[in-house]
């Protein structure tokens, strides 16, 4: 990072200190108790309120969160998060049913509707570390599986980019503001919602029917 940058995220976080005490005082929204026998599943591809809406809307998931993961408790603030300089990554985290859905069928969705796997610090016009695709594995099952899905699409050359996806271990999930919880279902006028979230609905629809839940 050239000395310029560095200066600039300095004067972003100074800035940005009024914020972070009052974010304490008022800690993020928590997730649901887990229904007995579920599993978790943690994703990250740019925007979390489309990633939250496709996942959501898949059968056998009981709840998703959006939040933060790959940086630590202390900067898990929106605010803070979208100077791009805490290591955090806008996030989902996926309460699911393994009887009804499996962790590899919801990488499926993930690698094929919620995001674009080849684009390397952003997905759109939404650019920053903040926006990378990772995948946050919580146990050595999810590692592995997570890597096989990588090889598999590599080999069938199903993007015409490289895969940038990192594998990387969770090491915390954060959730994140009251007011982002559930953003494009309650929203779903918002310009952003409809011009990059409602094709991701669109493309669920048309390729994985069987996966989505009966509404």
């Amino acid at each position: 990072m050239n000395p310029r940058r560095i200066l600039n995220v300095l004067a972003c976080l100074i800035a940005l200190a009024p914020i972070l005490v009052a974010c304490e005082a008022a800690p993020p929204a928590a997730a649901a108790t887990a229904p007995p026998g579920s599993q978790t599943a943690v994703l990250a591809g740019g925007c979390f309120w489309g990633m939250e809406e496709v996942f959501e809307s898949l059968r056998g998931v009981s709840n998703v969160v959006a939040g933060f993961a790959g940086g630590s408790a202390a900067t898990a603030h929106y605010e803070v998060v979208s100077t791009g300089a805490t290591g955090q990554a806008e996030s989902v985290q996926i309460t699911f049913d393994p009887k009804k859905i499996s962790y590899e069928q919801l990488l499926d969705v993930y690698f094929n509707v919620a995001h674009d796997p080849t684009q390397l610090n952003h997905q759109g016009a939404d650019e920053g570390t903040q926006y990378r695709s990772a995948i946050f594995y919580a146990t050595p099952e999810q590692q592995s599986e997570a890597r096989d899905s990588i090889r598999k699409l590599t080999e069938a050359k199903t993007f015409s980019s490289p895969i940038v996806t990192q594998v990387v271990p969770l090491t915390g999930f954060y959730a994140a503001e009251a007011y982002h919880q559930h953003y494009a279902r309650l929203h779903p006028n918002d310009p952003y919602i409809v011009n990059v979230d409602a094709p991701k609905m669109a493309a669920l629809d048309r390729r994985y029917p069987q996966l989505v839940a009966s509404k």
